[in-house]
């Protein structure tokens, strides 16, 4: 007979979720995740005209809050479901902190990964001791594999977001905000499946009425806020906050948030990177996308939390260098302080050297030079030709094509979309 899991069933309801499922959840794991810092941003604050304060939850062992709510549920098993093993079905954060502390515990842990999944984090969930399957294109054929799995090898599902002992878990990243801040007016949480968000409202709602607790997704997964909204928007697309890219929000965290959180605000992916990189320039911390959503919505919405004491959550730091190296350069291009401008020669003797004058003249560094000479539209003799180039503000590119301009070339600035 195979053992039972701690999945969702019809009986969860929100009054399966209280404060002192929390603070049991604290007890439980205290000592075994990171008491991460909560700091006040001085320079953020500047920023947007709120007193910010940041929970640093990128720096658990595995990089996310995400181990909080899987200790939680696996210190809640029984000793038959440990010594037979757990199955989750993650790409993500979840995956590491249930492979991290169900190894630390004894507890086989079973991952089921779409094989579409990234070589690092399927490296990463390994080197922590998750044994991974990989199936499918998708998330969704994933998990129902992973649930396949789950009856035929007797195994117990562990949820990443849609059972009451994860979201007690989460909730505990709450209770050590508010015991470093208890005077806060606001809470901004990321939102994918609800876990995080139902386990820090619970806790605000019984400590701090009056605190507002708003939620955040990325636009191109709104999918928590169009169910609480009962509005229909389109759902999926390619978003550097793949960790909350939840196309079916939980059915008991749904419930909760529908209950207990005042607002949900999505965030479009240029919000996304500017916060992410904001946070690496003057924090000197990495956070994914999803960990960088709640500092997305009040740098987009300043008004909105102006003069406000907000506490946001950055709830991971597990980003791949190489997008993170594409974010922080397309910052850098937003700015004004890296750019490419496409300027049309004569294909002849000198013709690339007068226009490097005219870089040299402005203290403009060239980084790349491109040259288009075949798929073009113009005479056989003409030439483009794109100039990446680094420049000290937006306003030093500008002189620069002025003067290119006033010297008779035509040039275009490519723009960032």
């Amino acid at each position: 007979m195979n053992a039972p899991t701690p999945s969702l069933t019809p009986a969860h309801t929100p009054a399966d979720l209280t404060i002192d499922d929390v603070r049991a959840a604290a007890t439980r794991i205290e000592g075994s995740v990171v008491k991460t810092p909560m700091m006040h941003s001085i320079t953020l604050s500047e920023i947007i005209g709120a007193e910010v304060w940041l929970k640093f939850e990128n720096l658990q062992f595995t990089a996310a809050y995400k181990e909080r709510g899987a200790l939680n549920a696996l210190l809640q098993l029984s000793e038959e479901q440990r010594s037979r093993g757990v199955i989750a079905a993650s790409a993500g954060n979840h995956s590491q902190g249930l492979s991290y502390h169900g190894t630390r515990l004894g507890v086989p842990v079973t991952i089921v990964m779409p094989k579409t999944t990234p070589t690092v984090k399927v490296m990463q969930t390994e080197s922590v001791g998750g044994n991974v399957v990989l199936h499918g294109e998708t998330f969704d054929d994933a998990n129902a594999h992973a649930r396949e799995l789950e009856v035929e090898r007797g195994l117990t599902f562990v949820h990443p977001f849609d059972h009451p002992h994860v979201a007690a878990g989460q909730g505990t990243v709450a209770l050590e905000m508010l015991e470093v801040t208890p005077d806060l007016d606001c809470l901004v949480v990321p939102i994918g499946g609800g876990g995080l968000i139902s386990g820090m409202a619970t806790v605000s709602r019984e400590l701090s009425p009056d605190l507002e607790v708003v939620g955040v997704q990325a636009g191109l997964f709104p999918s928590m806020f169009s169910k609480i909204k009962g509005e229909e928007r389109d759902c999926g697309g390619d978003t550097l906050a793949e960790g909350i890219a939840v196309k079916h929000p939980g059915v008991f965290t749904s419930q909760v948030i529908e209950e207990r959180v005042d607002d949900i605000m999505l965030v479009d992916e240029p919000a996304l990177e500017k916060a992410v990189a904001l946070l690496l320039q003057i924090e000197k911390t990495v956070v994914e996308g999803a960990g960088a959503a709640g500092l997305a919505a009040v740098l987009a919405n300043p008004e909105r939390f102006k003069g406000k004491k907000v506490g946001l959550v950055l709830c991971g730091g597990n980003i791949d260098t190489r997008l993170l190296a594409n974010v922080l350069l397309r910052d850098l291009a937003r700015q004004g302080r890296l750019a490419r401008l496409r300027v049309t020669l004569q294909d002849r003797p000198g013709a690339l050297f007068k226009v490097m004058r005219l870089f040299d003249a402005h203290n403009v560094n060239i980084i790349e030079i491109y040259h288009q000479r075949i798929f073009t539209t113009l005479p056989a003799k003409g030439l483009i030709t794109d100039i990446e180039c680094e420049a000290r503000d937006a306003d030093q590119v500008e002189q620069l094509v002025r003067a290119l301009r006033e010297a008779r070339y035509h040039v275009d600035v490519v723009e960032l979309n």
